[in-house]
This record gives C-alpha cells, structure tokens and sequence, in this order.
C-alpha cells in the first residue's frame, strides 16, 4: 500500500503536523526521517521493518554502523546518512541534557553518571577526556580515540597538548569496558602514570581515570591503584 492510500489521519506527517511527535510512534517517526519506501513497502512499513531488524530497539538501531544498515534491504547511502545522523543528534541532545559541565565534578559518581549514556552498550572500547578548570567544573568533554573490542589507545601528547590549549587546571580520563568488567588490567595501569607523569610537568592534575561497564564502575583514585593528585 502506498502512503497515498492512507487516511490523511494515518499518514505519519499529516499526524506529526496535526497532533505532535509524541502522538507519534517509534515507527511512524522512522517513516518521516525515511521519507519513502521501496517498491514493495511504504514508508511507514520499512520503518517498522527496520525496527524489527534492531529487535524493536532505537538504541539497537543507534549501534548499528552505516555499512551495516545499507546492507539492509531497502536502506541506501542516503536513507543510511539520514538514520545515523538522525539518531546521533538525538543522543547528543541526551548527552547534553546530563552533561556535568553546569556542576563541580567532585565524586567519581558524578562522572559516571555523566558518561554512562554514551558509554552504555558499546562493543567497542572509547577513551575520553574531562578538561577541567580550577574549581573542578567541566570546560569540555572529548573523545580521545576509538578502539576495538579489547583496548584502546592513548596519545599522551595529544591530550597534555589539548590540556594546554584549554588552558585546563585538571583532568579525568575515563574509558570502557565492553566485556563487563571494569577492572584495570596492566596497559591501563601504565598508560594512566605515563599520562600523570606528562601532565604534572606543566603543573596540570590527573584526578581519576575510571573504567566504567554498563551497570558499574572502577576509579584508580578511590581504590588506590595510582596515587591520584587531589582536587
């Protein structure tokens, strides 16, 4: 059936002009960003499929890479761009909304909570950055590199560089561990002092470095693994 063959009430643009998008369904919404189907489908119905695909999950759907999505039947370079882009915004919308940079980072709960949105479900390890100023407030949140499912790596320069250029007082590095376990293993232990040891000549603090999985957390300071600067 083709869009056109809908009442006008059931057309997904037609009911976000009319009613809002949270009249809308997960579904329906897909169907605007999608715009068109394929010769077998509407619109409407490959979003449904998509979602069916991800296992009626977005956050499924916002892991899925563009490769992978244009594997998927009916979904081109243009549709893939349009979805990635999409649900991209819509998790830096969230990240903002629970960013810490209005506080004083003061406990490795806060920066938890702050990273677990964007961390949560990875299978691949990211390593990120808090620049800090003086009074512990964020000045800016980066992501450092992108590993695989087992490591990641850290240029040390590059971030006592940025360190500087931000005119940063203090810093926390955090990373993930897709296996669950949020231990620190050998690599990370020597990796966090080569770091210490570069940011303390120019008089800057490594304050923590956590490890966080999806349901837990593990922080060098609070457990003693590396003698951290104080804040």
């Amino acid at each position: 059936m083709k869009m056109k063959d809908l009442l006008p009430e059931e057309r997904p643009v037609e009911k976000y002009l009319s009613r809002g998008a949270t009249a809308l369904s997960n579904g329906e919404l897909l169907a605007i960003i999608l715009r068109t189907g394929t010769g077998e489908e509407n619109a409407l119905e490959l979003a449904q499929r998509l979602l069916l695909e991800a296992g009626g999950s977005l956050r499924s759907l916002a892991d899925m890479d563009v490769e992978l999505l244009r594997t998927l039947k009916g979904i081109g370079r243009k549709k893939a761009a349009c979805l990635g882009a999409s649900l991209e915004l819509g998790r830096r919308f969230f990240e903002e909304g629970n960013t810490v940079s209005r506080v004083s980072v003061n406990r490795p709960e806060d920066v938890y909570r702050a990273m677990i949105p964007h961390l949560r479900g990875r299978d691949h390890e990211e390593c990120w950055v808090l620049y800090l100023n003086a009074a512990n407030y964020v000045i800016c949140k980066e992501m450092e590199s992108l590993g695989g499912s087992e490591n990641t790596v850290l240029d040390v320069r590059r971030v006592v560089k940025k360190a500087l250029d931000r005119k940063a007082a203090a810093l926390i590095l955090i990373h993930n561990h897709p296996s669950g376990n949020p231990r620190p293993g050998k690599h990370d232990i020597s990796r966090t002092n080569d770091l210490r040891n570069a940011l303390r000549a120019f008089n800057i603090d490594l304050l923590d470095h956590l490890i966080i999985s999806d349901g837990s957390f593990f922080s060098f300071g609070s457990n003693g693994v590396i003698q951290m600067d104080q804040a």
